[in-house]
């Protein structure tokens, strides 16, 4: 069995993969924050079902095909799996939309969230060790 198989290890290596894209959108935005017109964004948090499986995972990997001559062709505009929200914020004058406030607390919490996962991973490596006899 492959450690991928184990649903608690997905589930975590999909929180981190979350975890290390909303710091680069929110990284963005923090650069931003001088642009006219600039919208903040943010990700969704992925939903996992009863099999610990994130609701984008699986359709990441599923690719666009051309049946038919009219048809338009598929282009992958997000290379990842999460989705995009938008926040809806007070504008400033020049039109940018960024509150440097709320994006500094998010990248925070954002730290904290993959701490928190990274720990779980560790200690769920750890008994996985403990149980091979490994240590």
């Amino acid at each position: 069995m492959a450690i991928t198989d184990i649903p608690i290890f997905s589930m975590l290596r999909t929180r981190l993969e979350w975890a290390q894209q909303r710091q680069r959108v929110l990284a963005e935005n923090v650069a931003n924050a001088d642009t006219p017109n600039y919208r903040a964004r943010d990700l969704a948090p992925p939903k996992f079902d009863e099999h610990g499986f994130a609701g984008g995972g699986a359709v990441a990997n599923v690719a666009l095909v051309r049946t038919q001559a009219g048809h338009l062709g598929g282009s992958n505009a997000s290379q990842t799996g999460f989705r995009t929200t938008q926040a809806a914020y007070e504008r400033r004058p020049g039109g940018n939309a960024v509150n440097l406030e709320e994006e500094m607390m998010k990248v925070a919490a954002n730290q904290m969230d993959y701490q928190a996962a990274t720990a779980l991973y560790t200690r769920s490596l750890n008994l996985l060790k403990i149980a091979l006899g490994k240590r």
